[in-house]
C-alpha cells in the first residue's frame, strides 16, 4: 500500500476551493458558539425563564440540523454542490435578519424560530461541505483533510465567543444588577432594560447576516469543480446499502453522542462557574474559561490532524474518547477549580471528533456519500435533545444552585456532567470498534 504522506492531502489545482469551501466552516463556527452563551443570556434578560425554557434555544438551533439534513442531501445529489451552499447561505442570513423583529416584538419564540431557520441554512452547508472536502483528494487521505477543514471551525468559533462576551453578555444590562435590585425596579424600568437587551442580543448576528450576503456574492462567482462520483444508484439503493452497514450506523450514533456532549460542555459551563462563584466566593468569568477551552480545541484538532498522519484516525478516536470522558469524571467529583479545569480540558479530546467520526462512518463510499452525509448531519440533533435533559437536572435545586445534592455531597450542577462522560464513552467505544475496520490511511 502507497505511505499516504505521499499524497498530499489537497493538490495545488484544487488548494483555491478547498481553501473557499473551508471558509464556510469557520462560518458556522462563529454561528454556534455566539448562540452557546445565548442560554445565559436570555435567562438573565427574561428572568421568568426556567433553566429548561432557556435551554430551549439550544434545542431550537440544533433542531434544525435535524429537520433539513435529508432535504439538503435530497437538493445537492439533484442538483449540485454549490446549489446547496447558495441555499444554505440564503437560509442563514434570513434567519439572522429575524432577530431584528423578534427583538422589536420581545417575543421568545419569535427567536427561537430564528434560530431554527439559522439552522436550517447551516444543515445545507454541513451536509454539503463535509463531504465535499472528502472529495477534494486523494481518499488515503479524506479523514486528514476533514480534519484539517474543521480545523478552522474553531476559529470561528473563538469569534463567536469573543462577539457573546464583549458585544452580548458584556454590554446587557440586566447583568448590572442583583436578584434583589432587579426585582425592586418598577415595570416601566424593567421594560425599558428589556427593550435594550433584547436589541443587544439581535445586533450580532443582524451583522452576521450581512457577512453572510458577502460571503455568499463571492461563492457566487466561484468555479466549484464537479467531484468524480461513481455512477448514482437509486434512492431507495442508497438507503438499503446504508441501513446495512454497521459502520455507518454506529457513526451517526457517535456523532449524536458527540454534539451532545460538545454542547453540553459548551453551554452549561456558565452555570457551573455561576456555582463557583456562590459556593467559593470566587469572581471568575465563565467566558474566560470557555475560550480557554476552544483554543485547547483548536490546538486538540491540529495536534490530532498531524497524529492521523502516522496513526490509525480510529485509534486516535478511541483514546481521545475515554480520555474525555475521565475529564468529564473529573468535572463531576473533583471540586473548586480542579472541576473546573477538568471541565475545560475535556474541549481537548472533543477536538477531532466530529471530523474523524465523519470519516470513518463514510469511508469507501461512493454516490450514496451525499445521503450519508445526511444522517449524520442530522445526529448534530443530539445537540437540541441533551442540554434540555442537562437543564433539567440543574432545575431540580429550583432557582438556586447546591439544593440537591448526589451522594450526599456532589451538587446538582457538577453531577449534570455524567451526561457528557456516557457522550463521551460512547465516542470511544464506537473509535475502538472501528480501528480493526479502518486500516491506516
Amino acid at each position: 500500500m502507497t505511505n499516504p504522506k505521499s499524497a498530499p492531502l489537497v493538490s495545488k489545482k484544487l488548494l483555491f476551493p478547498f481553501i473557499i469551501i473551508t471558509s464556510l466552516f469557520a462560518l458556522w463556527g462563529i454561528a454556534n458558539d455566539l448562540t452557546n452563551p445565548m442560554v445565559s443570556a436570555f435567562k438573565k434578560v427574561m428572568p421568568e425563564l426556567s433553566n429548561l425554557q432557556a435551554s430551549l434555544v439550544q434545542s431550537a438551533f440544533y433542531f434544525g440540523y435535524f429537520f433539513m439534513a435529508l432535504p439538503a442531501a435530497l437538493f445537492i445529489r439533484k442538483f449540485s454542490y454549490k446549489s446547496g451552499i447558495l441555499l444554505g447561505l440564503t437560509l442563514y442570513a434570513i434567519g439572522a435578519f429575524m432577530f431584528y423583529p423578534a427583538a422589536a416584538f420581545e417575543n421568545f419564540n419569535f427567536f427561537l424560530i430564528s434560530l431554527w431557520v439559522i439552522t436550517c441554512g447551516l444543515s445545507f452547508l454541513e451536509t454539503t461541505a463535509n463531504p465535499l472536502i472528502l472529495a477534494l483528494g486523494d481518499k488515503r487521505t479524506a479523514t486528514q483533510r476533514l480534519n484539517l477543514a474543521q480545523a478552522f471551525n474553531p476559529v470561528g468559533s473563538l469569534t463567536g465567543m469573543v462577539i457573546a462576551q464583549v458585544f452580548v453578555l458584556g454590554a446587557i444590562r440586566s447583568d448590572d444588577y442583583t436578584a434583589e435590585a432587579y426585582d425592586a425596579l418598577s415595570s416601566g424600568e424593567l421594560a425599558v432594560i428589556r427593550e435594550n437587551d433584547l436589541g443587544v442580543i439581535s445586533v450580532p448576528y443582524i451583522s452576521l447576516g450581512v457577512l453572510v450576503l458577502v460571503i455568499m456574492a463571492i461563492i457566487i462567482f466561484t468555479r466549484i469543480p464537479k467531484t468524480p462520483q461513481e455512477d448514482k444508484m437509486g434512492l431507495s439503493a442508497s438507503f438499503s446499502r446504508l441501513f446495512s452497514n454497521r459502520n455507518y450506523l454506529g457513526g451517526v450514533v457517535a456523532q449524536a453522542a458527540c454534539v451532545g456532549s460538545q454542547i453540553m460542555c459548551w453551554t452549561f459551563i456558565f452555570q457551573y462557574v455561576d456555582n463557583l462563584n456562590e459556593v467559593h466566593g470566587l469572581n471568575i468569568t465563565a467566558t474566560n474559561y470557555n475560550i480557554a477551552a476552544m483554543i485547547l480545541f483548536l490546538s486538540g484538532r491540529w495536534i490530532g490532524t498531524g497524529l492521523m498522519r502516522k496513526i490509525n484516525p480510529s485509534k486516535v478516536l478511541a483514546i481521545f474518547g475515554f480520555s474525555g470522558a475521565l475529564c468529564a469524571i473529573g468535572a463531576v467529583l473533583l471540586p473548586g477549580i480542579p472541576g473546573l479545569i477538568s471541565l475545560v480540558a475535556i474541549s481537548v479530546f472533543m477536538s477531532i471528533m466530529f471530523p474523524t467520526i465523519y470519516g470513518i462512518a463514510l469511508k469507501d463510499m461512493g454516490d450514496e456519500a451525499k445521503i450519508g452525509s445526511a444522517g449524520l448531519v442530522m445526529a448534530i440533533v443530539g445537540g437540541a435533545f441533551m442540554p434540555p435533559i442537562q437543564a433539567a437536572i440543574l432545575d431540580l435545586g429550583g432557582d438556586g444552585f447546591n439544593d440537591v445534592t448526589f451522594l450526599g455531597y456532589i451538587p446538582e450542577v457538577n453531577f449534570s456532567f455524567i451526561l457528557p462522560m456516557i457522550c463521551l464513552s460512547v465516542v470511544g467505544y464506537y473509535g475502538y470498534r472501528t480501528i480493526h475496520k479502518l486500516k491506516t490511511t
